[in-house]
């Protein structure tokens, strides 16, 4: 039976080390503050930004929330970046998303600026992934990059096979995980469609899923002694579950992350971590 993979424990390390990092700053007058701007009202974000706000707080980081109306047009929503960018004061910028309909999500992402971006989504931040020197990047990618170096795994030629493609999760981890020389299969609709994701499923010394939808990997595609890595939060009925089917799945795999409990935990420390790095950055600490 495999080994259950404790978010929480590889968090609350982050987390000690972030709180020292703060204290440091605020010894020489510096306190890193994140905005966080919602536009227009979404349940979902109220509760992350609910769960943000707690842990900056809990650390030391003063938190903020920018409420714009759902009306604002795309260049209004970037104005009101460009001033948060050129406010001293403000260290971070975090998107809530989604953004109301018709409003380019990416074209906004790229207004903050990459010395704010806690979140690792400007393109500059970005790029740093593909040259392999990457100062922030995307939360949840290095959250997987956090699980498997806290394994002290050598991912030299292992077989990865990374499930789902965004922009956040799967594009960046496959680049990460390609610069430690792992071999990195990327999964997407189209292996889905095309009845081969079960294939390349089964060769994985390393599974990485990331795609939203519960249970799309049944346990017994998965390989012996595999490494599964469950970025998924999906509710079904009054449970919260992963997008692999975790009590089969925990049978043949040596390490496997719960959901929740898992990623989720490592992802809201790297945020933290994120923060605090560019806050140093720009006051040249």
């Amino acid at each position: 039976m495999g080994n259950l993979i404790d978010g929480k424990i590889i968090s609350e390390k982050i987390k000690e080390e972030v709180k020292k990092e703060i204290e440091f700053l605020r010894s020489k007058g510096i306190v890193p503050k994140l905005v966080s701007i919602s536009v227009g009202e979404n349940p979902a974000s109220s509760v992350y930004i609910n769960q943000q706000k707690k842990n900056c707080e809990k650390i030391g980081i003063d938190y903020e929330v920018l409420n714009l109306p759902e009306n604002l047009t795309e260049d209004e929503i970037c104005e009101n970046i460009e001033k948060l960018n050129r406010d001293e004061n403000i260290t971070g910028i975090i998107l809530q998303l989604p953004l109301p309909k018709g409003i380019d999500t990416r074209k906004v992402q790229s207004k903050i600026s990459y010395l704010k971006d806690v979140e690792g989504v400007n393109p500059s931040n970005m790029g740093w992934i593909v040259y392999g020197r990457p100062y922030v990047g995307p939360c949840t990618a290095l959250a997987v990059k956090e699980i498997i170096e806290y394994l002290n795994i050598d991912l030299y030629g292992k077989e990865v096979v990374m499930v789902g493609h965004s922009d956040i999760v799967g594009k960046p981890v496959a680049l990460l995980l390609v610069d430690k020389f792992a071999t990195v299969t990327i999964c997407h609709i189209g292996t889905y469609d095309a009845g081969k994701l079960e294939e390349h499923v089964r060769r994985a010394e390393i599974l990485i899923v990331a795609v939203g939808k519960a249970n799309l990997i049944p346990g017994e595609w998965i390989k012996e002694k595999a490494i599964v890595i469950d970025v998924g939060i999906n509710r079904v009925g009054d449970k919260i579950v992963g997008d692999v089917e975790f009590e089969k799945a925990k049978e043949k795999a040596s390490w496997i992350t719960p959901v929740p409990g898992g990623v989720g935990p490592v992802t809201t420390s790297i945020l933290l971590r994120n923060t605090v790095l560019l806050a140093k950055l720009q006051k040249g600490v």
